[in-house]
């Protein structure tokens, strides 16, 4: 279960971050923040910063005693991160997976909205609505 799920704009400006519960919101945001660095070293230790991108999972960023923060991103550099409770165990890296590729086809059908512009702030229902059923562990 996602105890927070950001998106991140390929400029490193939030377009998207909702949080499980209100009284962790700003830890979690900076634990957020503080994950783009590992995702921008990963990035370009392996050359994913030009050329083609095949892997788009960059799996476990961070990890601390509450949380483990996990990282994707998608050809066009948008960050997607998903916090998740440490103490959650029965999680496995498959399921993480499913989760960012369901989010990744969410922001994708919100991209293709004639209504959007490219690198406002996401409001669409149906993207929370998603957001919000992963954080129940609805997958």
């Amino acid at each position: 279960m996602a105890v927070c799920v950001a998106v991140i704009g390929k400029d490193n400006s939030p377009k998207y971050i909702s949080c499980l519960n209100p009284n962790q919101e700003l830890d979690l945001h900076y634990k957020v923040h503080n994950s783009l660095d590992v995702v921008e070293e990963k990035m370009s230790a392996t050359g994913k910063t030009s050329g083609d991108i095949r892997e788009l999972y960059l799996g476990l960023l961070n990890s601390t005693d509450e949380h483990k923060i996990f990282g994707y991103v998608t050809n066009t550099k948008v960050k997607f991160v998903i916090v998740t409770e440490a103490a959650n165990t029965s999680l496995r890296d498959n399921e993480v997976r499913m989760m960012f590729r369901r989010l990744h086809s969410v922001f994708a059908d919100i991209i293709c909205n004639p209504f959007y512009r490219p690198g406002e702030q996401i409001t669409s229902k149906v993207f929370d609505e998603t957001v919000r059923n992963m954080m129940a562990g609805n997958l």
